[in-house]
C-alpha cells in the first residue's frame, strides 16, 4: 500500500469495529491497483457519530462505510440520501462530495445480486418464486433487490410473523408472508431460497428448515459466511441444488464505494476471497 500526503482516504465506522473485514478487503484492492491511499477502521461511539461524519470532509476523507450499530442513524445525518437507502432503511456507504456534503447509499442489495450472478452464471430473479427466511435488516436489502430485479413472488417466512408482516407492508411488491409452521411447504416450486438470518453461523444453531419440498434446480444462498459452508448449504449441495455462499455479498457490496473513493472499479476474484477469509 502506498500513502503520501496526496493519498485518498476512506474507512469504516462502527462500534465496535474490530470485527469488520472491510480493512482487509479494501487494503487488498489498494495494494493490487497500486493506489496512493488508505482505508482505516474507526471505532465511533453512537453519541459521537454525527461529529465523526461531519469531520470526514475536514480530514480529507473521500467517504466511509458504516456498520453496526450506525446504519440506521446515519440516514438522518447525511445531506443527501439515495432513495434506495431510504427503502432499505439503512446506509452502509457514504461518499463525501466535492463541496463537502455527505451522500448516503446502500450497496447490500447490489452485493447480494452480484454474488448470485457471479456464483450461478445465467441465474435471474425472474425465473420463479423466491423464499426469503428472516425479516431483519439483511432481509430488507435482499427483498428490495429481488423486487427490483423482477422476482415474480417473494415468500417471506420469519419466526415472528408480525415482523414479516410489517416488513411486507413497508416494502410493498410481490411479497407473500408465510407462517413459520408453513415454511417447508413454501419451498414447493421455488426457484431461489435465501437465508438472511444468523442461524447456521459459528456459535449459532443450524437453520431449522427441511429441504424436501425444494426443487433440486432451485438456487440456495446463505448470507452467513462463517462458516463458508453452512449446514443449509451443505444440505442443499448434498441433494444436488446449486449453492452460493455468503462471502461474495460482502465482497461485491464493497465495489461501488471503492470506485467512488479511489477511482478504480475493482475486481472480485479468488485472491480477494482468500485475503478476506484469511483475515478471520
Amino acid at each position: 500500500m502506498t500513502l503520501t500526503a496526496k493519498g485518498r482516504l476512506a474507512g469504516v465506522i462502527g462500534w465496535p469495529v474490530g470485527h469488520s473485514r472491510s480493512p482487509q478487503l479494501h487494503g487488498h484492492w489498494l495494494a493490487r491497483y497500486g493506489i496512493d491511499g488508505a482505508y482505516v477502521p474507526m471505532a465511533v461511539a453512537p453519541e459521537r457519530l454525527e461529529a465523526a461524519l461531519r469531520g470526514l470532509a475536514a480530514l480529507g476523507f473521500r467517504g466511509c462505510n458504516v456498520t453496526v450499530p450506525h446504519k440506521e442513524a446515519a440516514m438522518a445525518l447525511v445531506d443527501e440520501l439515495d432513495p434506495l437507502a431510504r427503502r432499505i432503511a439503512a446506509v452502509n456507504t457514504i461518499v463525501v462530495r466535492e463541496d463537502g456534503r455527505l451522500f448516503g447509499t446502500n450497496t447490500d442489495g447490489f452485493g447480494f445480486l452480484a454474488n448470485l450472478q457471479a456464483g450461478a452464471p445465467g441465474w435471474s430473479a425472474g425465473r420463479g418464486p423466491a423464499v426469503v427466511i428472516g425479516a431483519g435488516g439483511a432481509a430488507r436489502a435482499v427483498i428490495v433487490a429481488l423486487t427490483d430485479a423482477g422476482a415474480p413472488e417473494i415468500r417471506l417466512a420469519n419466526r415472528t410473523r408480525s415482523r414479516a408482516e410489517t416488513l411486507a407492508a413497508e416494502l410493498g411488491g410481490p411479497i407473500t408472508v408465510i407462517d413459520w409452521a408453513d415454511r417447508v411447504a413454501a419451498l414447493s416450486g421455488a426457484a431461489l431460497l435465501v437465508n438472511t438470518t444468523t442461524e447456521g453461523m459459528v456459535g449459532r444453531p443450524p437453520l431449522d428448515l427441511v429441504l424436501d419440498a425444494l426443487p433440486t434446480d432451485a438456487l440456495v444462498n446463505d448470507i452467513v459466511y462463517v462458516p463458508l459452508e453452512t449446514p443449509l448449504l451443505a444440505a442443499a449441495r448434498a441433494r444436488g441444488n446449486p449453492v452460493v455462499d455468503g462471502v461474495g455479498m460482502l465482497l461485491h457490496q464493497a465495489r461501488p464505494g471503492f470506485e467512488a473513493w479511489f477511482g478504480v472499479a475493482p475486481m472480485v476474484d479468488a485472491a480477494l476471497r482468500s485475503a478476506v477469509l484469511g483475515a478471520g
